[in-house]
């Protein structure tokens, strides 16, 4: 008898461990850069990333009917094409069911043959370049308007709101900050506005003089920067030092919370004009207001940028797993192509032939008082 009861325990215990042991783990790699210039943004995206899978894993989701563990894989791009390119790889080989990342656009572009060549979905929350959802890769998709949308709305804005007559365009020569700069030069010619030159510096430069120096002399009123915050805050400083007091343009890049302390006291009210690739107006606006909240509450710091267009692609993406009753990524990914309509904390998601969003909308903010003051939603 006691032998039999023995058996039977061990036989539950085994049972249990069994049903522990069988329930999948779906992966969900995120990638940014959170080291370097840019990791105050990338530790944005990888916190939200990290917020989407937790509360996934709390709510109990379930794909064609049996209970998953989400588990968060996250990689550190360092903002570097290279880099971005040996993580990739490392996410595929850790068969990842799906990737959210990367930031910037010279990271996505190049991982994202990696991802296509193995299969696995990557929609990046951030990137902008055209290029990125053109080469034909069934696997990318992105959750916010691209630079065409973005450069072209700033530029036409330049010459017809702020009546730009001199305009000067700065970029860092990466592919977002050449892209955004090149569809902002475009739609100003396009306005039947004036150019004064178009010059270029780095990603990871600290020194403007020269560059600003020529354009002083042209007299510029307008000076658009593609590029990120970490350099447009000390360009803005040196301008100031200049003398130079012109409208300072760019795109989501240099569009953070982050801008007003790099910048230091060089900015001045109303002189930033930026555009977010994304935003929100009327009822839509709570559900984003609340995910800001939760986010505040879970990491005891403020949304930088992207965040919620990562949590929204991961949920998106595990949205399709659920529709297609697989993690698979053959599987599942055809859904996560057919998505109309999703409801994301930052509006309805649907995706175009080549994995755009639809109908992607952009925010133009200026600064007030040190704080970001949004001017209007254009979609």
């Amino acid at each position: 008898m006691q032998m039999k009861m023995k058996l039977t325990v061990l036989a539950t215990m085994a049972a249990a461990f069994g049903s522990v042991s069988a329930q999948e783990v779906v992966k969900i790699g995120h990638v940014g850069p959170v080291s370097g210039q840019s990791a105050h943004l990338g530790k944005d995206m990888e916190n939200a990333a990290r917020l989407a899978v937790e509360e996934l894993n709390a709510k109990g989701v379930k794909i064609g009917g049996k209970a998953v563990k989400f588990e968060l894989v996250a990689e550190d791009d360092v903002g570097d094409p290279k880099q971005a390119t040996a993580v990739a790889q490392k996410l595929v080989d850790s068969k990842v069911n799906g990737v959210i990342g990367h930031l910037q656009s010279g990271a996505s572009i190049p991982a994202s043959k990696i991802y296509s060549d193995a299969g696995i979905p990557q929609i990046s929350p951030a990137s902008t370049n055209p290029k990125y959802t053109r080469q034909g890769y069934k696997t990318a998709f992105r959750v916010v308007a691209d630079d065409v949308h973005l450069g072209g709305t700033l530029g036409r804005y330049a010459v017809n709101q702020l009546k730009g007559k001199n305009i000067a365009v700065i970029d860092d020569r990466t592919a977002y900050g050449q892209g955004v700069a090149n569809e902002f030069e475009k739609a100003v010619k396009a306005a039947g506005g004036h150019l004064i030159g178009h010059e270029f510096t780095s990603d990871k430069a600290t020194d403007f003089m020269a560059i600003l120096t020529t354009f002083k002399a042209k007299k510029p009123d307008v000076v658009f920067f593609g590029g990120m915050d970490s350099v447009g805050g000390p360009m803005l400083k040196q301008m100031k030092s200049l003398g130079i007091n012109a409208k300072f343009m760019g795109g989501d890049g240099v569009c953070t919370a982050e801008l007003p302390k790099l910048a230091g006291e060089a900015m001045a009210d109303g002189q930033v004009v930026c555009a977010e690739a994304g935003g929100v107006e009327g009822a839509q606006k709570k559900a984003a207001d609340d995910f800001t909240l939760r986010y505040q509450k879970r990491f005891n710091d403020d949304v930088k940028l992207y965040a919620p267009y990562v949590y929204d692609a991961v949920n998106v993406m595990v949205d399709a797993m659920v529709r297609a009753g697989s993690s698979k990524p053959s599987q599942y990914l055809p859904e996560l192509a057919k998505t109309q309509g999703y409801a994301g904390v930052m509006g309805p998601i649907s995706f175009d032939e080549k994995g755009d969003i639809k109908n992607g909308a952009l925010t133009l903010y200026t600064y007030k008082g040190g704080k970001r003051d949004a001017i209007a939603v254009i979609r």
